[in-house]
């Protein structure tokens, strides 16, 4: 079984990598936001865990480190119904921040989990229910990142508010990540925030 490979990127492609070890080229299934760091030329070192296809035979997932595979054997353990692939869905997600993920977990927090990290309501109370007593487990990687929605409950509007405007879902939830990193207070009015939010975006 293979469990980690270490050699250079021949090609990086959405959610995939290849990486030449041995003269073998090995193509790895990679979370979206982990391929992003990857360069072409560059060397890589990954955890990999194998998966049995019905259709590819034995498939590779590949996470920069020990603790993102931990989180991703999690998710395919614990939560029904997930499969490799949705695993790595539901970690490309989570990596953004994986102490925020984790505090909307113990907390039990839908809002968060639909608000910042774009799950739906439906599986933000599957994640819930799955991981609430197991994450303890998991190792947490670097500090919070993302303040809690309950400090400014009217957040969901400001989200609405870009929304209608035309802007993404995940684009606007982005904008607010970076006003509170930038140290928005969560208390000024709503029209601020929002004013805020369409600065951001405009860059």
């Amino acid at each position: 079984m293979i469990a980690y490979l270490k050699g250079q990127i021949l090609e990086v492609r959405e959610e995939s990598a290849i990486i030449v070890c041995g003269g073998v080229g090995y193509e790895v299934n990679l979370a979206k936001g982990s391929a992003q760091e990857l360069e072409t030329g560059r060397e890589a070192a990954l955890y990999i865990a194998e998966s049995i296809s019905p259709y590819d035979g034995t498939v590779l997932y590949g996470f920069l480190s020990k603790e993102d595979k931990e989180l991703w054997t999690l998710f395919k353990s614990a939560i029904p119904n997930t499969g490799a692939k949705k695993a790595l869905e539901y970690l490309n997600k989570a990596l953004r921040s994986v102490a925020d993920f984790h505090n909307a977990i113990i907390k039990r927090d839908p809002k968060i989990l639909t608000g910042i990290f774009g799950f739906t309501s439906k599986t933000a109370e599957k994640l819930i229910n799955s991981l609430k007593d197991k994450m303890d487990a998991i190792t947490v990687q670097g500090a919070s990142k993302i303040k809690v929605l309950d400090e400014a409950p009217y957040m969901s509007g400001v989200l609405e508010a870009l929304t209608a405007l035309g802007y993404s879902a995940p684009e606007s939830r982005r904008a607010i990540e970076q006003l509170y990193q930038e140290g928005i207070n969560p208390n000024d009015p709503i029209e601020h925030i929002i004013k805020e939010a369409l600065r951001v975006l405009k860059k």
